[in-house]
């Protein structure tokens, strides 16, 4: 008890505050007790007249942005959403969606996001977990929903159309290019840009931010079917806060590249609160495509860039790097998976710009820890706790916290941490503990901390490989093989084999320019003088491209039920 204690008191310490920049405060920041929409109404005050969001070349500004989600708050009120009632978006990033999600957010009534890449089934049940009554959905994606409608409780559908916000001259060849359903628009279906017309004195609605949900956002977390984080107005407004820190105020706004989706938490935060929190231009982009992201920094000169390891990736490996100045951007912040250090260097030495690995996770709205923007940056780690943020080792099982380099469950503690689990009180023993007077929120990440306060992801704990009664943790391997010259990505797994436990295996996407010329050998022979005998890939394959999730993460556990197909 005495050792946990100490451990604990090493934690509460903060050695890492001595690392922040100059601008982040050492102390506590004060976070307004007030709601997540207000930082839109602010914003239009300050700037009525600047560019808030660029889409498919169309302005918008923040006085129009601000008249538009009033007029759909009024809508949704007169169609009947009330205060506390789930409002789902299956929308990609278009202005539909910005102007939900704050309208939504004004009446009180709660966002629920769907991927866009979902199949009817997955559709169905976050539907039905959540209990949403109202959908707002791209026309695009609509027979994925009328498939299931009739199982779930939904009675308003709201239907978003691209062409809402075209040129005419891409109006009409919109039709050719995308062939849009026809949709029967009839009672309980209505045309987004109708509801537009509405008059924006909405009612205004009393909103108790720490206790009244802003969103529900669905996660795998730590185990089982996706589940919803309840997300409080004021656990997201505090992780917007706490970002507010980490990258220098400038006088110019900046022009932030908008690839990640929006309905994830990462998106959401990082890009459009943030921007819109700063009074920035989002620009943003319906779904990633690496030529109209190169076309958008250059025209744009784009500053901001969040995203994933694997959009860096592409980035530094695309042909068009060499056509276009992207010499621009100068704040990234990556996260969702682990970023290889090859990576960074070669995307800083061809922008410029820095580019830091950060942490998070849905249940923390996401942001918990990034290594400084401006400061020392330790390759591999994650960095470093965010202001308000306690972070801190713990045994998996137990609740005792370890020392200095020992590998243990991050744990996190924050405003930013979510309410809990939507109808999940089985989950939500298992995910937070108490000690101290403290709630603490186990990520499911193994990890250590060194001695100045640097975190380091060792990896998911459930993803951790047993071979022969070793503990493999596939991101050292990973590391390895994303420095190897010809590999483009990775992804290294454990498959169930009854003689070792777990076979470890390396799924491999080469360059182009060395497919064909690299064998399996010649990545075994390469890991050999790395590794320890018992961490070696067993099996090597390669493949033309890795399976990913809109948000860009590598999705481990579809090779994994590829693998198990193989065997039945």
């Amino acid at each position: 008890m005495a050792q946990t204690i100490e451990n604990l008191n090493l934690y509460l310490s903060k050695p890492w505050l001595k690392f922040y920049a100059d601008y982040t405060p050492k102390e506590d920041i004060e976070i307004p007790n007030k709601p997540l929409f207000s930082i839109l109404d602010e914003s239009a005050e300050k700037y009525p007249n600047r560019t808030a969001i660029i889409f498919l070349g169309k302005e918008i500004s923040y006085k129009k942005l601000k008249e538009d989600v009033d007029r759909f708050a009024n809508a949704l009120q007169s169609l009947g959403v009330k205060k506390g009632d789930v409002v789902s978006l299956l929308l990609p990033n278009t202005p539909h969606f910005v102007i939900s999600y704050y309208a939504i957010l004004k009446i009180g009534a709660i966002v629920s996001p769907i991927s866009p890449l979902y199949k009817p089934p997955e559709i169905e049940h976050q539907l039905k977990d959540s209990g949403a009554e109202t959908i707002i959905i791209l026309d695009l994606l609509y027979k994925n929903f009328e498939e299931i409608k009739d199982k779930t409780k939904v009675k308003r559908v709201i239907v978003a159309d691209i062409r809402d916000y075209l040129s005419d001259i891409k109006k009409l060849l919109y039709p050719l290019k995308m062939k849009p359903p026809k949709i029967e628009f009839k009672e309980g279906i209505y045309k987004f840009i109708e509801l537009l017309k509405y008059s924006p004195d909405h009612k205004k609605v009393e909103i108790n931010p720490k206790e009244d949900p802003a969103a529900y956002m669905y996660t795998g977390g730590t185990t089982g079917l996706p589940k919803a984080a309840k997300l409080s107005h004021y656990n997201i407004l505090s992780n917007l806060y706490q970002i507010d820190t980490w990258i220098k105020k400038q006088e110019e706004p900046h022009r932030i590249l908008a690839i990640l989706p929006f309905f994830h938490i990462y998106g959401q935060t990082v890009c459009l609160n943030f921007g819109i929190y700063r009074g920035s231009t989002l620009i943003l982009m319906p779904r990633p495509d690496i030529k109209a992201l190169f076309e958008n920094v250059s025209k744009y000169k784009v500053d901001v860039l969040p995203g994933v390891p694997t959009l860096y990736i592409q980035i530094i490996n695309s042909p068009l790097v060499k056509k276009y100045d992207i010499r621009s951007i100068r704040y990234c912040i990556s996260g969702a998976a682990a970023l290889p250090v090859e990576v960074l260097k070669k995307f800083e030495s061809l922008t410029g710009g820095k580019l830091r690995e950060g942490y998070g996770l849905t249940e923390a709205s996401p942001v918990t820890h990034c290594n400084p923007l401006e400061g020392i940056y330790k390759e591999g780690s994650i960095g470093i706790p965010v202001p308000n943020t306690l972070a801190a080792i713990a045994h998996p099982e137990e609740n005792i916290f370890l020392g200095i380099d020992e590998i243990g469950e991050l744990v996190v503690s924050g405003p930013q941490v979510m309410m809990g689990y939507h109808n999940r009180p089985e989950e939500n023993e298992k995910i937070f503990f108490e000690y101290n007077g403290i709630r603490w929120l186990r990520t499911g990440d193994m990890a250590k901390m060194d001695k100045d306060g640097y975190f380091y992801i060792v990896d998911r704990k459930k993803e951790i490989i047993k071979y022969k009664g070793y503990s493999v943790y596939p991101r050292e391997i990973e590391e390895l093989l994303y420095a190897h010259e010809a590999i483009k990505e990775a992804a290294v797994l454990g498959i169930p084999d009854p003689e070792v436990g777990e076979k470890i295996k390396a799924y491999i996407v080469l360059k182009d320019e060395y497919k064909g010329k690299v064998k399996e050998e010649d990545i075994i022979n390469y890991l050999k003088d790395k590794l320890a005998p018992y961490k070696l890939p067993k099996i090597v394959e390669f493949k033309d491209n890795l399976p990913k999730s809109l948000v860009g993460k590598i999705l481990k556990r579809v090779l994994l039920e590829e693998e198990l197909k193989k065997k039945t």
